[in-house]
This record gives structure tokens, C-alpha cells and sequence, in this order.
């Protein structure tokens, strides 16, 4: 087994990159690199991308898990299944270790990607509450525009058979619990809320989601932008460009998130969110039923 520290970028194809280049932009990417046979798509923070299209029919190729040394990257080689270190194509280079998760999903285990520089990001004023008054004397003005990406949060999968998946994942990269959601009692776990294990560094609520209901398939992948602001204007932008809105916004009851999710040209659903719950080794492990999971604080979701 080894730890990964972070979910790295998604992986789609698409028969129309210029579609799904407008889209990303809309969405709050930046094209990092186009070749004639692919789009890699970045945000602000200095990951090289975030989001990958390749040319082909549409439809989801996987997602990939950052190892945290070259060694790392090298025992996950000589785990069951894995394929052989090989160089990763695409801007900052790196190498990767390919896997095919019970269902099918590819799976990627990348080390060595050069950093991008980080990009500028949009800020509004700070924030005045009732309680607690910081901002005097200056107004309050935001620019139109996308919400800004700022980095690849979670990505969640629906699969076919939760316990076989969950020990997949749990025994390979070193996936700790921050909730479990069970039907009926608390052993029949219906699904669990990931997160990676490093150790008392405070990391994601969840940086993987194994649902395990209905066929195996492909649910969501979410991305963190800036602020509450960032989620708003992103919303009107995207709804003047004609999107489609898929659900919110809301605040989630497990992570906490506010969020607000969209589609892409194929019906892919991204997700844009900000102040989400942080957890570390030493937190405790939650669990639900699946109308907290699916619940809200506030807002609307239909998942």
C-alpha cells in the first residue's frame, strides 16, 4: 500500500474539443495546452491541469492520485494489477502507474509533474458579518466573469459493489473514512466519503466518493474556486452562456461545502464549491443515514 496526498486531474473524451474548451473557459479553467488530439485544461493554483479531454466519443476515462515520492510511485508499480512506471504526456511531464479500478475505471497514479506558475486571482474586499466588522470605508465591487478554478477537490463515482471498491481503494492508496452512509444498519454501508491519509496535515473532507448505487458510472468531479462570491458570479456566467444547470446552490450537511453543480456539452456533471469542511488523521469517523448524506444546510440538490 501507499499513501497518495492528493486527487491530481479527471480524464474525459469528447468528440468536440473546441466545445469543450469553451465550455472549461466558462466553467473558470485555463487552457494549459491543445494538441490536435487533446485539451488539458489548468486553474490558478500551480498544478499543470486539472481537467483532460482526449479526442474520441464522450464519455469518462478515469481520474488520477498524486504519489507523494518517486518511490511511492514505484511501489505502486508492484502493486496487483498495476501497469509498469511510464512518462506522462501532457504540460509538466511527470510519470505515471496505470490501474483498472473493480468496475473498470482507470485509475492513475502520477509523481513528478512540474509546476505551473500560479495565475491571479480575482479578490473581493473582506467580508463584514454582524459580529465582526473589518471592512470600513471601502466598497464592496466584483468583476463579472467565470469563477476562476483554483484546484481539483474530489471526484465521486457511482460502482457497482461498494465494499469490493472501498477495499480496492482503501488497501492500495491509503483512503481514510470521514463518514460512512448506510440503509437500514449501520453494517450495510451504502457509501463512504475518502479522504487521503497524511497523517496530521489537515486535508479534504473527501477527495474520493465510491457510491454504491445502481450501474457503475461516472457522477461528478468538483473543483474549489476562491470564495462564496466566486460561486455566484460563476452562476450568472454560466447562465448567461447557456448552460445547463444541474443542481444548487446549497451548502452540504457532510463536508460542508457551498455548491453549485453544472454540465458539461455531454452531461458531465463539474461541480464548483468553496469552504469545505478539513479533516486529519485524528478525526473521528461519521455515520449516516443516506438523507443526511443527500441533505442540505440550505439551498436546493438533486443529486
Amino acid at each position: 500500500m501507499i499513501k497518495v496526498k492528493d486527487v491530481a486531474f479527471v480524464r474525459f473524451t469528447a468528440p468536440d474539443l473546441d466545445a469543450m474548451e469553451r465550455f472549461g473557459q466558462a466553467f473558470g479553467f485555463v487552457t494549459a495546452e491543445r494538441t490536435s488530439t487533446a485539451l488539458y485544461l489548468r486553474g490558478t493554483d500551480p498544478e499543470p491541469y486539472l481537467h483532460v479531454t482526449e479526442q474520441g466519443e464522450p464519455g469518462f476515462q478515469g481520474m488520477a492520485f498524486d504519489a507523494a515520492s518517486a518511490d511511492d510511485l514505484e511501489a505502486a508499480s508492484q502493486i496487483e494489477g498495476a501497469s509498469a512506471v511510464e512518462n506522462l504526456d501532457g504540460p509538466g511531464g511527470g510519470q505515471r502507474v496505470r490501474f483498472e479500478d473493480p468496475d473498470g475505471f482507470g485509475v492513475e497514479i502520477v509523481h513528478g509533474r512540474e509546476a505551473a506558475s500560479g495565475l491571479p486571482v480575482r479578490r473581493g474586499s473582506p467580508l463584514n458579518t454582524g459580529s465582526r466588522v473589518v471592512r470600513q470605508g471601502v466598497f464592496q465591487r466584483l468583476e463579472a466573469g467565470p469563477a476562476q478554478v483554483k484546484r481539483l477537490g474530489h471526484c465521486v463515482i457511482r460502482v457497482s459493489d461498494f465494499p469490493a471498491s472501498a477495499r480496492w481503494y482503501q488497501s492500495n492508496f491509503g483512503f481514510l473514512t470521514s463518514d460512512e452512509v448506510y440503509v437500514g444498519e449501520p453494517s450495510n454501508k451504502l457509501t463512504a466519503f475518502m479522504r487521503c491519509d497524511r497523517g496530521e496535515e489537515f486535508v479534504d473532507h473527501h477527495s474520493l466518493l465510491c457510491i454504491g448505487l445502481g450501474e457503475a458510472s461516472f457522477d461528478h468531479a468538483a473543483f474549489e474556486v476562491e470564495d462564496f462570491d466566486a460561486v455566484m458570479l460563476g452562476h450568472d456566467h454560466l447562465v448567461g452562456a447557456g448552460y445547463d444547470h444541474h443542481t444548487g446552490i446549497g451548502r452540504h450537511i457532510l463536508g460542508s461545502q457551498i455548491y453549485d453543480y453544472w454540465k458539461d456539452p455531454w452531461g458531465h456533471v463539474v461541480e464548483h464549491f468553496t469552504d469545505g469542511d478539513l479533516l486529519n488523521v485524528d478525526s473521528e469517523t461519521g455515520s449516516c443515514e443516506p438523507a443526511v448524506a443527500v441533505g442540505t444546510q440550505w439551498g436546493s440538490f438533486s443529486p
